[in-house]
């Protein structure tokens, strides 16, 4: 009896592959538009300022797909599974994974977002882009995995990194380190939404403080776009200037539980522009160190999206 195969397209926000690039990787997040000469400097500058230009985020992601079809195949060998990529902001689309998908003869799916929490604006969006190609295309029933914010083993991976990145605090008492979670920004206007985003934020950030113990610990957003719309805040660097300043605090621990791999937003607005910040206010930083692969965050991708398979 042949196994049932089942393609999972594998959803994440992209990025370039190196500097020549960036241009149009920038041109299809402003939806067609080029940017300014100065806004592609200061992109590129960034990208260059991590180790030289090196593009982790790529190789992470790539890196992930192959680990969660392997470990989705070692532990449920009852079906064959074939992971694909599909970005948002860069090749291969994510209508490109769709159509490969079905080029290869895959006629039952899961598509899963590396990221855990689900706004209509993120998670949401690569959701729609991906039902409908499946829907143009025909031939493809696909499911969803929407968010898995408090998988257990998400949680335990993530708690583990807050109790070993404490541990860099030699000599300060853990209360008085201030645990801060961060996430990547988005516009105000979710509130109105009712969105998701913020309250499954906050319920992760709760879930790994009770399983760690710390008591002193807040939520900060990050890496919010430049935009006439308001964003979410407080930013995570007017959060280290206001607790300089009304509390006195000197050791901080970032925790970036929205994001699972090391990228720009980590290794260039929390490692370079918080710490630097961090420096000038006198402040002791540390961050934890990103999932990437993980076998905690792989074991939790594989059971959501085994979750999803027919029949479950």
């Amino acid at each position: 009896m042949t196994k049932q195969r089942i393609g999972v397209l594998v959803m994440s926000y992209g990025t370039p592959e190196s500097l020549d690039q960036v241009e149009a990787y920038y041109t299809h997040i402003r939806r067609g538009n080029p940017p300014s000469p100065e806004q592609l400097k200061e992109l590129t500058d960034r990208y260059d300022a991590i180790v030289g230009g090196f593009f982790p985020l790529r190789e992470n992601t790539n890196k992930q797909v192959q680990a969660l079809e392997q470990m989705l195949n070692e532990r449920h060998p009852d079906k064959t599974f074939v992971c694909y990529q599909g970005l948002k902001h860069a090749s291969p689309f994510i209508e490109d994974g769709v159509e490969q998908m079905v080029k290869d003869g895959i006629e039952q799916a899961v598509g899963v977002v590396l990221a855990p929490h689900y706004s209509i604006m993120s998670v949401g969006g690569y959701i729609k882009r991906a039902q409908e190609k499946a829907e143009e295309l025909g031939g493809l029933d696909i499911k969803f995995v929407k968010s898995y914010h408090l998988h257990p083993k998400l949680i335990e991976a993530l708690s583990k990194r807050v109790t070993e990145t404490l541990q860099r605090f030699a000599g300060t008492p853990k209360e008085e380190v201030r645990v801060i979670f961060t996430a990547h920004s988005l516009p105000e206007k979710i509130v109105e939404m009712r969105d998701p985003y913020p309250e499954q934020l906050l319920a992760t950030s709760k879930a790994i403080a009770e399983q760690t113990g710390v008591t002193n610990w807040q939520f900060g957003w990050q890496s919010a776009g430049q935009t006439a719309m308001p964003w979410l805040g407080p930013d995570i660097l007017d959060v280290l200037h206001t607790i300089t300043k009304e509390e006195q605090v000197k050791n901080v621990l970032i925790c970036p539980i929205g994001f699972v791999s090391d990228h720009l937003e980590v290794l260039y607005d929390l490692d370079i522009e918080a710490q630097q910040v961090a420096k000038e206010l006198g402040i002791h930083l540390e961050r934890t160190p990103s999932l990437n692969t993980d076998p905690l965050y792989m074991e939790t991708l594989s059971d959501v999206v085994y979750e999803h398979c027919n029949g479950k």
